[in-house]
């Protein structure tokens, strides 16, 4: 089964340096274990996912510049996500305010090519089914 995704779960990027914690705000008043629960739409750069450290995505256009710079030493970047759809798949069957509830097993597609993923849902008590 898969635990539900809570304020202050970690998650990582495939390009990115560091993990990084979800932030959910309160805006719906659902929560799981006391803190607010994430749906598939907490998928805000910066707001909802902080950036990871560094990047080394060769797609950044940071990162191709700095690299280009180096002479062709792949050179990370700060980490400025950019991630232009919801998470997927979600839990459909678990509502948030008319949204789909976001479990560990959901993934964001950054516009640089990492996968964001969840690596500790916040909680373990509240299962999604």
């Amino acid at each position: 089964m898969s635990n539900l995704v809570v304020m202050g779960a970690m998650c990582k990027c495939s390009f990115g340096a560091a993990p990084a914690s979800l932030v959910v705000l309160p805006t719906k008043m659902v929560n799981g274990v006391k803190m607010p629960i994430a749906t598939i739409m907490d998928n805000i750069p910066i707001a909802n996912i902080v950036p990871f450290a560094m990047c080394s995505s060769p797609s950044n256009p940071t990162v191709a510049a700095a690299t280009a710079a180096a002479l062709g030493v792949l050179t990370p970047m700060p980490c400025v996500p950019v991630v232009p759809a919801p998470w997927t798949p979600g839990k459909p069957m678990v509502m948030v305010g008319k949204v789909p509830a976001l479990d560990k097993d959901s993934q964001a597609m950054c516009a640089w090519g990492g996968v964001i993923q969840v690596t500790y849902p916040g909680q373990v008590t509240v299962d999604a089914g």
